[in-house]
């Protein structure tokens, strides 16, 4: 159910209402009793169940990206495509394991990935480390699953219509169709929490790994096209070079999860006889090996079908046969919007923060102002910038790359203080320099292929 809606605190209560500036403890007790007075998003609900984080994993990280792994590989080639994935596995799932490790710690629940961020390096310097990468993954993300749900519904629309006989198709262009697909969101986006999105979640999960399974089958069915190569001939140096770079970022907009990890786990409620951590990571385990077979199996058939001549959504270059492209295309917009509700739902957390510290009413009507003017962004922005293949490239480096690969490496670093002679220690700072060598060097090649594609493509189409 929706929380009541409070009523501004009067004159005299204004000072308990504004943020504290003081130690981390001071912050904490502030959060908590905005918690429990306001019913925000992320923790007014903590009665998930062990599975619930299993699929609401699902959902977040088998994203979309999963279609654009076979460009990668195009790039990478080969060997190194091989490594980079198995390397991202490892240490994505290493990462994650320390931040639900980390979520419930010196007597204290971390319910926000910002929360443990302030924890480790204090109420201020905390909270600029983690937001702004973290935003940038999830509203990225909401641009990006975007103008993918638009995608897939325009060519869900052109296969049927055709295969129906209805003679040449007058659809509407990509601009329309994502704004079809957000006008979807203007409904689900009210719901109060996490837990309420258990449903559409559950469908998602199952939705990516039903279209994962349809590339895997589709690229296997096709068979090694004639013209597929598995170098980059075609390419000029830089033109290699920067695609390597993009290549990196790809892969790492893959692994997104771990920017609402703590934001799934805090739905867990706490037992004096059992840490969070350990259903968590029951339903992380789940989730991985969901990852291993869509990620591998997508990425190596993709690339041995179509080698470098795959497009940046490997659905796209499968073609036929047609009614079997056109359930994919379908059960990429289901999952993509049970995604884009997982990753919106920190960032209506954080507006709803910043409201109620702001004295303004968290209520119904609140809710459904400012979550359908987030919903009318994100849709304009995709409208603005649809250029999957290098957003993913350019968000997985620049807000993924510090979020999953090495921030949370850091973060253990300095509250776990393991000593030289620990495992822990050698392989965070490995995780810390391919991390922070990945954030840089793929925003370098997402940034400029956003740019190349700019100079070409018609807004507003």
């Amino acid at each position: 159910m929706d929380a009541p809606e409070h009523a501004p605190p009067t004159k005299g209560e204004v000072s308990a209402n504004k943020a504290p500036t003081g130690t981390y403890g001071d912050v904490m007790e502030f959060n908590n009793k905005l918690d429990v007075e306001y019913n925000l998003p992320i923790t007014s609900n903590r009665n998930a169940k062990w599975w619930y984080s299993a699929f609401h994993n699902v959902t977040a990280i088998v994203g979309a990206g999963v279609l654009g792994l076979p460009s990668a590989m195009s790039y990478l080639g080969w060997p190194a495509g091989i490594v980079v994935l198995v390397l991202s596995w490892i240490i994505s799932l290493y990462t994650l394991w320390q931040l639900v490790q980390m979520h419930e710690m010196d007597g204290r629940r971390f319910n926000r990935y910002h929360e443990l961020g302030q924890y480790a390096f204090g109420p201020k310097l905390g909270k600029w480390i983690i937001m702004p990468p973290q935003l940038i993954v999830m509203i990225g993300l909401g641009i990006t699953y975007s103008v993918t749900g638009g995608s897939s519904l325009h060519n869900f629309y052109t296969i049927v219509c055709h295969k129906n006989g209805m003679g040449e198709c007058h659809s509407a262009g990509l601009s329309v169709w994502i704004i079809v697909f957000s006008a979807i969101h203007l409904v689900i986006i009210q719901a109060p929490n996490f837990n309420s999105l258990s449903g559409v979640s559950l469908a998602a999960a199952f939705m990516s790994l039903s279209y994962s399974t349809i590339a895997f089958a589709g690229s296997i069915n096709v068979g090694k096209q004639p013209g597929a190569v598995y170098n980059l001939n075609g390419y000029s140096k830089s033109q290699g070079i920067f695609g390597v770079f993009n290549a990196l970022g790809t892969v790492a907009f893959a692994y997104g999860g771990h920017n609402v990890i703590l934001e799934i786990q805090a739905t867990l409620p706490s037992k004096p006889n059992q840490n969070t951590s350990v259903p968590m990571m029951r339903g992380v385990y789940i989730a991985y090996a969901v990852v291993s077979w869509c990620y591998f199996g997508v990425s190596i058939a993709g690339y041995w079908a179509f080698g470098s001549n795959v497009m940046s959504n490997v659905i796209f270059s499968i073609g036929h046969p047609k009614w079997m492209v056109a359930m994919a295309d379908l059960f990429v917009t289901v999952h993509v919007i049970g995604s884009y509700e997982v990753y919106t739902m920190p960032v209506l957390d954080m507006i709803e923060c910043s409201l109620v510290k702001h004295r303004i009413p968290n209520g119904l009507p609140t809710r459904l102002v400012y979550r359908s003017l987030y919903v009318c962004f994100t849709g304009f922005l995709a409208c603005t910038i649809p250029f999957f293949g290098d957003l993913m490239g350019f968000i997985g480096a620049l807000g993924t790359g510090p979020t999953t690969f090495w921030l949370p490496s850091v973060i253990w670093l300095v509250l776990k203080k393991p000593g030289k002679g620990s495992w822990h220690f050698w392989a965070c700072w490995v995780c810390i320099f391919l991390g922070v060598l990945v954030t840089i060097v793929g925003s370098i090649g997402g940034l400029r292929g956003i740019i190349a594609d700019a100079s070409t493509y018609k807004i507003y189409q």
